[in-house]
């Protein structure tokens, strides 16, 4: 490689090194958190709503326009289905529209029925400092632009090292746009030099979306400076079957919400929990039938119906998970292995008999 660099874009359906891009020097990540927190000072804070709505309607129609360039990044660096792609992509479009369109209502004096004659008045804070992951990775970055913006703050966001192409591509959109330098802001940058960033006192608040682990460490740096901060986690979400529900409908549902984005998603359901035992096993029955027939490939073919895992890392770690389950009394009763397919796939798993104390329970 040329570069020991974090931020590597691979492509997980076929083990491809796609291009490498070079971690930003601590002096570079200073001089983008100046330009930042100028141009909050200075223009955007007292920028009227109507005329951020007008440049971010821009960005919307540009990001309509290159949408298919837009598509096959995503699917090149995630490895997901493309018509989840195009779903992704439509989904971001939708979001800044929204914003844009609702943003001077949202932002209005509220007021306070207790107390006739008091309001409630919204300010922009300032720069606000956005940790996002790859799962997602237009949607991740476009859902808090949007409303930080709208709302008058500037964004500086740094992306997962396994999507830069994408980012960029984003960033790329609102200089496009003629949207002010410094009011989006993307910063390959490293840990420490983020809870650097978190430590000065001109970002005044910090969102992440990531692991517990990741969410943790970024919290205990926010509250130490007494900063704002909204995390977004990890989460084992459970589809509960109840004794009422039409058994064809849940298996649907069950599998499209476990095998979405190939799985990978803080919101996928996770766990499947069927009441009553009878109709249990028609639900794995069902399930095992559904998983079996996806089909892995090149998620760029319509065909696919199997995308890849994100990186060799994450399968990897997913294949750990399948042994520490088995080790803990679960039975394997569909996959749990790496496909043969070339790339990051993971053979579709059904795992049962998960007891409470299992640590996929």
């Amino acid at each position: 490689m040329a570069s020991q660099s974090e931020y590597q874009s691979f492509n997980p359906a076929t083990w491809k090194h796609l291009k490498t891009f070079s971690e930003l020097t601590d002096e570079k990540v200073r001089s983008a958190l100046s330009v930042a927190h100028h141009c909050f000072t200075n223009y955007w804070r007292s920028t009227p709503i109507a005329e951020r709505a007008r440049l971010i309607l821009g960005v919307a129609r540009l990001l309509q326009e290159r949408s298919e360039e837009f598509v096959r990044l995503i699917t090149l660096e995630v490895g997901k289905l493309i018509a989840e792609s195009r779903y992704e992509v439509k989904f971001c479009i939708d979001t800044l529209e929204y914003f844009a369109t609702n943003a001077e209502r949202f932002l209005q004096p509220v007021e306070v029925p207790s107390n006739p004659g008091s309001e409630i008045w919204t300010e922009p804070l300032g720069v606000i400092l956005a940790i996002e992951p790859w799962n997602f990775p237009v949607l991740q970055l476009t859902r808090v632009a949007a409303p930080h913006i709208m709302a008058g703050n500037v964004l500086i966001a740094k992306p997962a090292p396994t999507v830069p192409q994408t980012s960029l591509a984003f960033a790329q959109l609102f200089r496009d746009a003629g949207v002010p330098e410094g009011v989006y802001t993307n910063l390959f940058a490293t840990v420490p030099q983020l809870h650097t960033l978190l430590e000065d006192c001109r970002i005044r608040g910090v969102t992440l979306t990531g692991s517990e682990r990741a969410g943790a460490a970024i919290a205990e740096n926010a509250g130490r400076h007494l900063k704002k901060s909204v995390l977004e986690l990890g989460g084992s979400d459970p589809l509960i079957v109840l004794p009422d529900a039409p058994i064809d409908d849940a298996i649907k549902l069950a599998v499209a919400g476990r095998m979405f984005n190939t799985g990978q998603g803080c919101a996928a359901s996770k766990r499947i929990i069927v009441v009553g035992k009878d109709r249990e096993q028609k639900v794995i029955d069902g399930m095992k039938k559904a998983m079996a027939e996806l089909n892995p490939g090149d998620p760029l073919d319509p065909n696919t119906t199997l995308g890849a895992i994100f990186s060799e890392l994450g399968l990897v770690g997913l294949l750990a998970q399948i042994e520490t389950a088995k080790a803990a009394g679960a039975k394997v009763i569909l996959g749990g292995k790496r496909s043969d397919h070339p790339g990051f796939y993971l053979e579709p798993t059904i795992l049962t008999n998960i007891a409470p104390e299992n640590p996929l329970a």
